[in-house]
C-alpha cells in the first residue's frame, strides 16, 4: 500500500511540473499611434478626442500596448486615467519629457518590468539626436518583461520611423534590428510595434523579415484594411506588428467601434492576440 501512495504521490507531483511547464501565456498587444495635440485639427483635437482613447484602452484591455506621437500633456492625461497600467518612455527632444513619447505600457498586475530603455534611430543612438536624412528626431523604447502568473519572459519594442527621409527609415530600422539581436536573449519571446510611415513591401523590412513574423500576414484572423485614416481622408496600411515565439490567433484594425468620438486619432489602432 505504501509502495502505491508513494507512486500515487510521484505521478502527481510529475504531472503537477509537467503543466506548469506547459501553462502558456495569453497577450493582447496594441500599436497605437495617438496623433500630436495640435489646436489646427479643429473637431479633431486631442481636448476632443482624449475620453475616447481612454475609451479604447478600457474596452479591448490589451496586456501591452505601444503609443507613439504623445506629447507630455497627453501622456499624463493617459497615466492619470489609466492606472492599471505601468509605462515607460522618454520624450525623444531631450530623452527626458520634452517632444513625442514612445512609451510602452502594461498591465501591472499582469506583466512586471524587468528592464528597458530608449536609443535614437541615428549615428549616435544614445543621446537625442536626428538621424540620417529624417525631418525629426527618432526613438526607440524597449522593454524585457515577465508575466506575472507563468514566470515567462518577453521582450516588447515600440518605435515610430520618420515619415520623410527613405534612408532615415531605412537605417533606423536596421539599426533596431542590431539592436534586438544585441538586447533580446536567442529564443525570448518578443513583440515590435510600430508606426513605421510604409508599407511591408517596401525593402527596408527585409532585415525585420529574417528576424520576426509579420502578424497581419500570419494570424489565422487577419485584418488588411488602412491604419492611417488622416481624418477620413487617407486609407494607408502603415502600423504594424512583428513578432516572434509566439502563436498568432488574430489581427485586427480598430475602425469598426465607437469609442466616443468621430476619430480617436488620424490612426487606427491595431492589434493581435497571441499564445506564448
Amino acid at each position: 500500500m505504501k509502495k502505491i501512495l508513494l507512486f500515487a504521490l510521484t505521478a502527481a507531483v510529475a504531472l503537477g511540473v509537467t503543466s506548469c511547464a506547459e501553462k502558456k501565456n495569453d497577450i493582447k498587444v496594441i500599436s497605437y499611434n495617438v496623433r500630436v495635440n495640435v489646436e489646427s485639427d479643429g473637431e479633431n483635437k486631442w481636448d476632443l478626442r482624449k475620453h475616447a482613447s481612454v475609451a479604447m484602452i478600457l474596452e479591448e484591455k490589451p496586456t501591452i500596448f505601444g503609443l507613439q506621437e504623445a506629447k507630455p500633456e497627453q501622456m499624463q492625461y493617459l497615466v492619470d486615467n489609466l492606472p492599471q497600467y505601468g509605462h515607460i518612455g522618454v520624450g525623444r527632444e531631450d530623452g527626458v519629457s520634452e517632444g513625442e513619447h514612445m512609451t510602452v505600457f502594461y498591465l501591472k498586475d499582469e506583466v512586471e518590468l524587468l528592464d528597458g530603455g530608449t536609443f535614437w534611430l541615428s549615428e549616435t543612438p544614445e543621446e537625442p539626436s536626428m538621424g540620417w536624412d529624417a525631418a525629426c528626431k527618432r526613438s526607440c523604447t524597449w522593454t524585457k518583461m515577465r508575466m506575472k502568473d507563468t514566470g515567462k519572459e518577453f521582450a516588447y519594442i515600440n518605435t515610430h520611423l520618420d515619415h520623410v527621409g527613405k534612408v532615415a527609415q531605412r537605417e533606423g530600422l536596421a539599426l533596431i534590428c542590431r539592436r534586438f539581436a544585441e538586447i533580446v536573449p536567442v529564443g525570448m519571446p518578443a513583440f515590435l510595434t510600430a508606426d513605421f510611415n510604409a508599407v511591408t513591401t517596401d525593402p527596408i523590412f527585409e532585415p525585420l523579415n529574417a528576424e520576426m513574423l509579420d502578424a497581419r500576414e500570419v494570424a489565422p484572423e487577419t485584418d488588411k484594411r488602412g491604419t492611417f485614416n488622416g481624418w477620413g481622408k487617407a486609407d494607408s496600411v502603415i502600423d504594424h506588428i512583428f513578432f516572434r515565439g509566439a502563436e498568432a490567433h488574430s489581427f485586427k484594425v480598430l475602425r469598426d467601434k465607437d469609442y466616443g468620438a468621430p476619430y480617436i486619432s488620424d490612426h487606427y489602432p491595431v492589434v493581435m492576440t497571441a499564445t506564448f
